[in-house]
């Protein structure tokens, strides 16, 4: 593996794993006051729209980076606005 794969198979796993705690978190407490739901909506946006460009770019590590890290963000940015539309949480940026 060649220092440039390296270096991208590291940022991808890291990318991946970034949100995994957070979500575990979230899941275990179902408590999200202290996160946004501004910064979490465009975290999902831009995630999509990486995920999108990898497709267009016909880019598997891409791909499969950006669909993974989806998994605990769309998680994380549905019980937040969840949280919020139930009035647990306030609509705070």
């Amino acid at each position: 593996m060649s220092s440039i794969a390296l270096v991208g198979f590291l940022a991808s796993l890291l990318s991946v794993l970034n949100q995994f705690p957070q979500a575990i978190k979230v899941f275990r407490t179902q408590d999200t006051h202290s996160i946004s739901l501004v910064m979490y909506c465009i975290v999902v946006v831009a995630i999509t729209l990486w995920l999108v460009y990898g497709i267009m770019l016909h880019d598997g590590p891409l791909i499969w980076a950006n669909a993974l890290s989806l998994i605990p963000i769309v998680y994380i940015f549905s019980i937040k606005l969840k949280n919020t539309i139930l009035k647990k949480d306030k609509l705070t940026i």
